[in-house]
């Protein structure tokens, strides 16, 4: 599902100007930005990954769009519900704009093959590793492809970023900001884009 920048109190929303084509970072959420604790949606159950805060700010320093792409099964099994998600992600944003970091955009799934009552089926191609909540985001955002990528704590997440055309690196959540620093050195981004 969407969440748009219009969602988020003084954040530009797209309109139809021309905007010049910029790289992106796709974030896989939790296991990447906050410990995966299993089905969280409620901001007492996030606890940032150490350099998470860091990393974003890094990333909008560099001039990449940063997205937050995530499966949300909890939402098919009736674990709570998309607005859950969506009060989480702005809480999340308003956590990392104290800090002068920000996301640009979210994108989640709630779809599962195995539950829910079949109304996200028109969504299964946004769960990952298929790559919709990607290629919606590209078609919504000035995105130049290379030198995207995404980081994700599964292999299910470098097969998105594969099958959506882009670089995928694994994170073993240790510190966000040096697998960034890592990542921004061996695709030579390592200044301002």
């Amino acid at each position: 599902m969407t969440q748009t920048p219009s969602q988020f109190p003084g954040r530009p929303s797209l309109d139809s100007s021309p905007a010049k084509p910029r790289p992106a970072a796709f974030l896989d959420r939790d296991g990447v930005l906050n410990e995966d604790i299993g089905f969280a949606h409620r901001p007492d159950q996030i606890r940032w990954i150490p350099g998470a805060i860091d990393a974003v700010k890094r990333l909008n320093q560099r001039g990449f769009l940063v997205f937050i792409v995530t499966n949300q099964a909890g939402i098919a099994r009736g674990l709570y519900t998309e607005d859950h998600v969506r009060a989480l992600h702005a809480w999340m944003n308003s956590e990392l704009e104290r800090n002068g970091a920000r996301i640009d955009d979210f994108r989640f799934s709630p779809h599962h093959p195995d539950f829910g009552d079949g109304r996200y089926q028109h969504l299964a191609d946004w769960r990952k590793p298929e790559p919709g909540m990607l290629m919606d985001l590209m078609r919504n955002w000035p995105v130049l492809a290379e030198p995207s990528f995404m980081i994700g704590d599964r292999d299910t997440d470098v097969q998105t970023a594969q099958a959506a055309g882009i670089r995928g690196f694994l994170f073993s959540g240790s510190n966000l900001l040096e697998k960034i620093n890592e990542i921004l050195a061996s695709i030579g981004a390592e200044r301002p884009v």
